[in-house]
Order: structure tokens, then C-alpha cells, then sequence
């Protein structure tokens, strides 16, 4: 049977990791991004690419036979990479008579509203055009996400912000299984409509060229990101691109687990580390989390933590349960004189700047709802 939801798709993002595009030794292997682009170049015009193998590209013209551990040599091999990267999908894409356009993004760039208004409509610009956009994390300058991200979460980020309608997560393995099917008989896991079907697994680790930093787990972790945001997402093989696009009935399904919501959203629930949190009392809590209200001085009694304003920080109850994480307006410096404070007051003392909220609803995301 085909898979109506695959083939009826509006709009599909498509992200594939390095140990699919490149050799162990590094550097890009052109046969298989020749064949990638083959799989997924008729859905041209309703496509977005999300791509690893910037780093792993720049090994070997950089010398290097392994991926490196410094941050430095990260960033010049994703320099070097990032140019051989796309100049090979432009090639490859370019033969079958389209093209496409680099956009290279950052945490900031999904997070911050005036950024993440950029970023959608530079997609939406590129796709209206007939352009097929190759995103990537900006490696060459990006700390934290070289550390800590990866692109699967990335691809989650940009099936929201592009509103698509099906994410495809491709790498050397065929599905989600229950073990490493490498290292004996394992059970595939078919669909997943509840943490539930992910009871048990044990599936972990890089891709078999050892030159990704995803691994299964975060393909998992991004599949649960796009389906709790209403995207369905298939987990495959690249070696199945073309047939998983047409709607054949394989790799691991994610169906959608609740309503869409801003992809920033998103990233700030799933995909953040808080810097500080922010403890309330009842009303405060109360305000937040049953009336979705922003967050004041005045309902602020404890600040904890290093943060500068625009960092991701949790919200605590009485209790010391985090019941939502926002991004903060103040410095953690600035906080602790406003706190129990009205804003009215705030300006009247300081200027009309502190007439503001601590956190604005439209960057506050709920952890945690009461009855």
C-alpha cells in the first residue's frame, strides 16, 4: 500500500547525514551524492535539503584522517568542506535542471523572532523561485552546535519553519531498531505514535564511516521534535531515498503527536540547555502556565544562575519544578533588584526600557500543565 501522506506532501524536507555522503577517510564520495540527487530531485520545488558532510569533506583536502576533537580545526575543516558540499549538489542538481541555494544557519537564527522571520522568508523566497535550499549548521563559526548539536535536529527545526508537511531522516540504517542490527538479529520498529513504541531501545552511535556525530538516538530525539510539532516523520536509509518518497511502506514512521506550533518554539522546548532559572510564586506561576500570560518582576522571588538577556532560562514553581523555559529579557545581574516589583514602578525609577517583561509569552514555551 502507499503511503498517502508521503505522496500527497506538500512541502518535504529531507535531511541526510555524512556517513552517507562521504568515505570514512573523508571527502565526499560524488556517486553518492549524484545518487541522493537522483532520489530526491522530483520533488524539486517543494524540497528542502537539509545536508551534513561540511566537516567530514574538509578532512582530506585538509590532511586530516580522522575528525578532529579542537574547535579550531572543527571550524577549518567545515570551512573547506562547506564550498566542496554544495559545489557538488550544485553540480548534481544543476544536470537534472535544477538549482539550488546555501543558507547556513544557526541556533540564533531559529530562536531570536527578528532572526527567525529572516530565515523563513529567505526559505520561502528560494522555494517560490524554483531553488532547492541546501541548509547546514554554520560549523565555521558555531560553538555550541558543533559540540552538542546535529543537523537531525536541525532538519526538525526547518520542517517547522518551512511549515512542510513530511520530514525524511536519512543515514546508513534502514529504520529504527529495537538493538544495533549490527551486531545481531534485531526487530525494526514500523510506527511510532507514543513515547511508548520507544520503550526498550537500546540503538545508538555514529554511522558506520565514523565521521557523523548524529547517530540513531538523535534521529529519534528529532523524529519525537517534528511529530510533538504535527510534522510526520520517516527514519531510512539513503539507499532508500527514492523509494521511501514514492510511498513505499518503509523504514520507522513517526505519526503526529500534537498541533503545530512556531518551530522556535520548538527548539526552545527540545533543543536548548537553560542558562539560569527564574523561581515564581503561585500567582506567577498561575499567570504563565493556566492564563499563557508573560512573566513580570514582580512574580519573580529567586534568580539562580550566569545569563545574558536573549539566553534560554527555566521557570520554577514553589516547588522547584520547572514548569516552562522562556528567553529572558534582563542580564541575571539586572534581575535581582526588580524583583517583587511592578513594571510601572521599574520605569518610573529606571527609564521606560524596564516597563517590559521578564519573559514574553511569544518566547515561552510550557513544560509542565496543571489540572
Amino acid at each position: 500500500m502507499v503511503r498517502s501522506f508521503v505522496t500527497e506532501a506538500n512541502r518535504v524536507v529531507v535531511k541526510v547525514g555524512s556517513s552517507s555522503l562521504t568515505t570514512a577517510a573523508g571527502g565526499l564520495d560524488a556517486d553518492r551524492v549524484e545518487a541522493l540527487v537522483a532520489a530526491v530531485a522530483g520533488r524539486a520545488g517543494s524540497l528542502v535539503l537539509v545536508s551534513s558532510g561540511a566537516i567530514a569533506a574538509g578532512l582530506a583536502p585538509l590532511g586530516l584522517t580522522r575528525r578532529p576533537r579542537d574547535l579550531a580545526t572543527l571550524q577549518a575543516a567545515a570551512s573547506v568542506g562547506q564550498s566542496s558540499l554544495v559545489h557538488c549538489y550544485a553540480g548534481a542538481f544543476g544536470r537534472v535542471g535544477h538549482r539550488v541555494g546555501q543558507v547556513l544557519l544557526t541556533a540564533t537564527d531559529v530562536i531570536r523572532r527578528t532572526h527567525y522571520r529572516n530565515a523563513r522568508t529567505t526559505l520561502e523566497r528560494l522555494l517560490a523561485l524554483g531553488v532547492v535550499p541546501i541548509v547546514n549548521e554554520n560549523d565555521a563559526v558555531a560553538t555550541q552546535e558543533i559540540r552538542f548539536g546535529d543537523n537531525d535536529r536541525l532538519a526538525a527545526i526547518v520542517s517547522h519553519l518551512v511549515s512542510a508537511d513530511l520530514l525524511v531522516l536519512l543515514s546508513d540504517v534502514d529504520g529504527v531498531y529495537e538493538s544495533n542490527p549490527r551486531l545481531g538479529p534485531a526487530s525494526m520498529v514500523r510506527e511510532v505514535r507514543s513515547d511508548a513504541d520507544l520503550d526498550g531501545l537500546t540503538a545508538r552511535g555514529t554511522g558506520a564511516a565514523g565521521v557523523g556525530v548524529g547517530g540513531m538516538a538523535t534521529k529519534i530525539d528529532a523524529a519525537r521534535m517534528a511529530a510533538s510539532g504535527g510534522v510526520t516523520t520517516v527514519v531510512t536509509s539513503a539507499a532508500n531515498a527514492a523509494a521511501v518518497l514514492a510511498g513505499e511502506e518503509i523504514g520507522t514512521v513517526f505519526h503526529p503527536t500534537g498541533p503545530r506550533r512556531p518551530s522556535r518554539l520548538l527548539w526552545l522546548a527540545h533543543a536548548t540547555a537553560p542558562e539560569g532559572r527564574l523561581h515564581l510564586d503561585e500567582g506567577a506561576v498561575a499567570a504563565v502556565v493556566d492564563r499563557r500570560a508573560s512573566l513580570l518582576p514582580a512574580g519573580v522571588t529567586k534568580v539562580e544562575g550566569d545569563f545574558s538577556a536573549g539566553d534560554p532560562v527555566d521557570l520554577v514553581d514553589p516547588r522547584g519544578r520547572p514548569v516552562a523555559r522562556g528567553l529572558v529579557e534582563f542580564d541575571s545581574v539586572e534581575l535581582p533588584g526588580m524583583l517583587g516589583r511592578s513594571t510601572m514602578d521599574l520605569a518610573a525609577e529606571r527609564g521606560p526600557s524596564y516597563e517590559r517583561e521578564v519573559v514574553h509569552r511569544d518566547d515561552l514555551v510550557l513544560l509542565l500543565t496543571r489540572r
